[in-house]
C-alpha cells in the first residue's frame, strides 16, 4: 500500500453499475487489453467507454460532490497543457489562443466522450516538437559565450509561450546553453555533450511521435480526474498492471519509486531493505539521467523519456547489475552507481523494533526504537479468511512483546519515512496504545459520518511513548499521530507538521471481473478527522517537540498541491484523553530538548545546510555565466547523508506520473555480512528523540495526574 499511498474506508460510491470495485487493494487479476496499434488512432469505442465509466463515478462518488462542468474543464486544460509542456518549451502563443477557445468547452465534450480536444492537441505538440529539432541542433553546434552576465528562468510561472520565431530561437538558445554548461561542468568533453544533446532531443521527439491511445488517455483524464483533487488519478491499463506487480510485490529491481518531474527521472523515495538501500548512495530527489546494463559500453540518455520507458531499463534479473548516471540533489558531480538487483517484499517494509541503551545524568535508560515505513496488511489474505496474514499490528505487538521481556522503558515510535497506508492497520495500530474508543471519524459525499473505533478493551503497551514524524508521514500516519496526541498517550516529535494528507482513497477497475484490462480509477471519495473534530487536511498533525531538519523546508505538503481537498471540521466524537500528559509536561520537555539542541554541533550544521539550501529554494532563475554557476553549485553541495532519514514517499499529487521499480528482499551472502549490528541507525536525530522520550518517562514518574 505505501507505494501508492492509499487510505482505504468501509463505504463504496453510489451506483458502481456493475463495475468492480476494489475496496482495499483488492486488485483483480485482468487480460490485457489488446489495441489495433502501437501508436495514436482515432478515439476507439472502448476510449468513449472507458471515458463515460471515469466520468459516471467520479461525479457520483468524489469527496467534493463537484461535478465536471466549466470549472473542471479549465483546470483540466490548464494541467493536460502543463503535463506536456511544463517549461513552454514547444508550444506557440497561438496554439494556447487556439485551444483556449475550448477552455469552458472541455466538460460538454468530456460529457459527450468526445476525446477530439485531447487528440488534436497531442498532434500538435508532437509537430512542435518536430519543427524544434533544427534549431535545437543549431543551438548545440554554436559557440556560446559563458563570459556574459545572463541567466535562464526555471520557474514555469513566470514564463510566457513564445509568440513567433525569434522568441523560440532565443528560449531554445538559453536552454541548449544551461544544458551545454551542466554537462561541461562535469569535465565532459563538448564533441561529447554536443553528440548527447542531439541524441537526447531526438529521442524525444520518437518517444513522442510513439504516444498511443492508452498514453494520451491517461494523460487526458489524469488531467480531469486531478482537477477534482491531486490523488484522483485514472490509471492506464499498462500503469494497472504495474500497480498489480506492486501489489504482488514479486517484482526484481534495484529497490526505488521513481516520478518523473520536468523530464527528469527522479528518486521519489529508497524502498527499505532493498538493492538501493543496501548500497546506500542513491538519496531521495536524486536524478537519473542515463542508464545501462552491465556489459553495457555507454550508458542511454533518459532525459526527458517517459516514465514507463525508464522503468523497464532499471527493472531487471536479480543478480544483474544496472548502471546508472546519477545528479545527485543539492547539486554536485554527476556519479555513476553500478547497483545488483534483488527481489523485493512486503517484509522490506515492515516494522522494525530496536532495543538502545541511552545515558541520560548517571544513569542509563532501555529506549526501544519501532521503525515503521508503511502500515501493510494482506487484503486478500484476510478477505479470504487465512491466518496469520502479514499485518502491522501484529508486527509491532510482537515487537513490543519483546521489548518487554528486554524491560525497556519507554517507546520511539518512527513514522518519519511513513506515507500512508491500510486504514484498518492505523486504526488497530492505535489500538496498542489506547485502551478503547473512536479513532477516527469519515465523512464521505453524502455528508455522512461515522466513527472508527478500537473495541480491545486493552493496551499492549501503556507506557511513555514519542511518535517521531516528518512532513512524508502522511494519511495513516496522521490517523496514529493524532490519535496518540488527542489521547494523551505520547508526544508527538519532528517536522513542525506532518503531511496534511487527510483523504482516503478506493480503487475502481474499469474493466469487469475476468474481462479486459481498461485501466483504473482511484477515486477520494472520503475524508478523515482527528476525533478532536479537526481534519488533518492540508494542516497535518502539529509536533509537540520540534527538531531542526531539512525536511521541514522541502515544500511537499498536501496544501502544496493544485486543487487539494479544503481544510474542514465537524463535532468532535465522544472520547476519553488519558490524561497521563499535561501542558506543563509538554513545555518542560520541549525547554530540555531546545537546550540540547542549542549545544550539539549535528544540530548547528543542520542550521547550516538548512540556511543554505533556504537561500536558493526558491530560485527563479539559474545563472549561464560559467563562474558564478560554478560557484552556486559549490554552495549547494549539501551532504544529506546524516539527515533524520525522511526520505520516503510524499503522495501522489506529483507533476507527473509515479513508478515503483522494485526492491530486494533476498540478501546476498555480502550484504548480510556488511550489514550492521542494529538494524536501525542510530544518530543524532534519533539520539534527540531518545533523550525526550527519557524526559518523558521521568515527568510521568513524577508528575500526580488530577483529573
Amino acid at each position: 500500500m505505501s507505494f501508492v499511498s492509499l487510505n482505504v474506508g468501509a463505504h463504496t460510491p453510489r451506483k458502481a453499475r456493475g463495475l468492480a470495485l476494489l475496496v482495499a487493494l483488492l486488485v483483480t487479476t485482468a487480460a490485457p487489453l489488446v489495441r489495433a496499434g502501437d501508436t495514436l488512432t482515432e478515439p476507439t469505442k472502448v476510449d468513449k467507454a472507458i471515458t463515460k465509466e471515469l466520468i459516471g463515478l467520479i461525479q457520483e462518488g468524489h469527496i467534493s460532490g463537484m461535478s465536471v462542468d466549466d470549472r473542471m474543464s479549465a483546470r483540466c486544460m490548464k494541467s493536460f497543457l502543463k503535463s506536456l509542456d511544463p517549461m513552454k518549451m514547444y508550444f506557440l502563443q497561438s496554439d494556447i489562443e487556439e485551444f483556449n477557445k475550448h477552455k469552458l468547452q472541455l466538460d460538454d465534450q468530456l460529457l459527450k466522450q468526445d476525446l477530439s480536444f485531447g487528440f488534436d492537441v497531442i498532434r500538435r505538440f508532437q509537430q512542435r516538437v518536430r519543427e524544434k529539432l533544427p534549431i535545437i541542433e543549431k543551438q548545440v553546434d554554436a559557440e556560446h559565450d559563458f563570459s556574459v552576465e545572463e541567466s535562464l528562468v526555471v520557474e514555469p510561472d513566470l514564463l510566457r509561450y513564445p509568440r513567433d520565431e525569434a522568441a523560440v530561437k532565443e528560449r531554445w538558445r538559453k536552454r541548449i546553453k544551461h544544458d551545454i554548461l551542466v554537462e561541461t561542468a562535469d569535465d565532459i568533453e563538448l564533441d561529447e555533450v554536443r553528440k548527447k544533446l542531439k541524441k537526447r532531443y531526438n529521442s524525444f521527439a520518437k518517444r513522442m511521435d510513439a504516444t498511443d491511445n492508452d498514453e494520451l488517455l491517461e494523460m487526458y483524464l489524469g488531467a480531469l480526474t486531478t482537477s477534482f483533487d491531486p490523488h484522483s488519478t485514472y490509471m492506464s491499463p499498462h500503469t494497472l498492471e504495474n500497480f498489480e506487480i506492486s501489489m504482488r510485490l514479486e517484482l526484481d529491481g534495484i529497490g526505488a519509486v521513481l516520478r518523473s518531474i520536468d523530464g527528469y527521472t527522479t528518486i521519489e523515495r529508497i524502498v527499505k531493505g532493498g538493492a538501493a538501500d543496501r548500497d546506500g548512495r542513491l538519496q531521495a530527489k536524486d536524478q537519473i539521467v542515463a542508464v545501462g546494463q552491465a556489459d553495457d559500453d555507454e550508458l542511454t540518455d533518459v532525459v526527458d523519456w517517459k516514465l514507463t520507458d525508464v522503468v523497464p531499463l532499471v527493472r531487471g534479473k536479480r543478480g544483474t547489475i544496472v548502471r546508472l548516471l546519477v545528479i545527485p540533489h543539492g547539486g554536485g558531480e554527476r556519479r555513476v552507481y553500478e547497483i545488483t538487483r534483488d527481489k523485493v517484499e512486503l517484509a522490506d517494509a515492515s516494522a522494525q523494533g530496536e532495543v538502545f541503551e541511552v545515558e541520560q545524568g548517571e544513569k542509563k535508560h532501555k529506549v526501544g526504537v519501532i521503525d515503521l515505513p508503511s502500515f501493510y496488511r494482506d487484503m486478500k489474505g484476510a478477505e479470504a479468511g487465512k491466518e496469520n496474514v502479514t499485518s502491522t499490528t501484529k508486527d509491532v505487538r510482537k515487537i513490543l512483546r519483546q521489548f518487554k521481556v528486554q524491560d525497556v522503558e519507554t517507546v520511539v515510535l518512527d513514522l518519519r519515512s511513513n506515507g500512508g497506508g491500510s486504514l484498518t492497520e492505523a486504526i488497530d495500530l492505535t489500538g496498542v496504545f489506547i485502551k478503547s474508543g473512536p479513532v477516527l471519524q469519515v465523512r464521505n459525499y453524502n455528508n455522512n459520518v461515522r466513527s472508527h473505533r478500537d473495541n480491545d478493551d486493552g493496551t499492549e503497551w501503556d507506557g511513555p511513548l514519542v511518535v517521531l514524524v516528518s512532513r512524508f508521514s502522511a494519511s495513516a500516519s496522521e490517523i496514529v499521530a493524532a490519535a496518540i496526541q488527542d489521547y494523551s498517550r505520547g508526544i508527538v516529535v519532528g517536522d513542525p507538521m506532518t503531511h496534511g494528507k487527510g483523504t482516503v482513497q478506493t480503487l475502481v477497475d474499469l474493466g469487469r471481473r475476468g474481462g479486459p484490462n481498461l485501466g483504473a480509477l482511484k477515486l477520494t471519495f472520503q475524508q478523515f478527522y482527528r476525533v478532536n473534530g479537526a481534519s488533518t487536511q492540508n494542516r497535518g498533525v502539529q509536533s509537540d517537540i520540534e527538531l531542526p531538519s531539512l525536511t521541514a523546508h522541502y515544500g511537499v505538503g498536501e496544501a502544496e498541491l493544485d486543487h487539494s481537498v479544503a481544510f474542514h471540521r465537524i463535532d468532535p466524537a465522544k472520547y476519553r484523553s488519558a490524561k497521563s500528559i499535561t501542558k506543563n509536561t509538554v513545555k518542560s520537555l520541549r525547554e530540555r530538548s531546545a537546550r540540547r539542541v542549542a549545544v550539539s554541533e549535528d544540530f548547528k550544521e543542520v542550521s547550516d545546510r538548512i540556511q543554505r539550501y533556504l537561500k536558493y529554494k526558491d530560485r527563479d532563475t539559474v545563472p549561464l555565466k560559467r563562474e558564478t554557476y560554478l560557484a552556486q553549485r559549490k554552495e549547494l553541495e549539501i551532504d544529506l547523508d546524516d539527515e533524520d532519514g525522511s526520505d520516503s514517499d510524499t503522495e501522489d499529487g506529483a507533476k507527473k506520473d509515479t513508478a515503483d521499480v522494485a526492491g530486494a528482499d533476498d540478501k546476498t551472502d555480502d550484504a548480510a555480512a556488511e550489514e550492521p549490528e542494529n538494524k536501525i541507525e542510530r544518530n543524532y536525530y534519533l539520539e534527540e528523540a531518545m533523550q525526550i522520550a527519557i524526559d518523558l518517562l521521568k515527568a510521568r514518574r513524577q508528575v500526580v495526574v488530577h483529573p
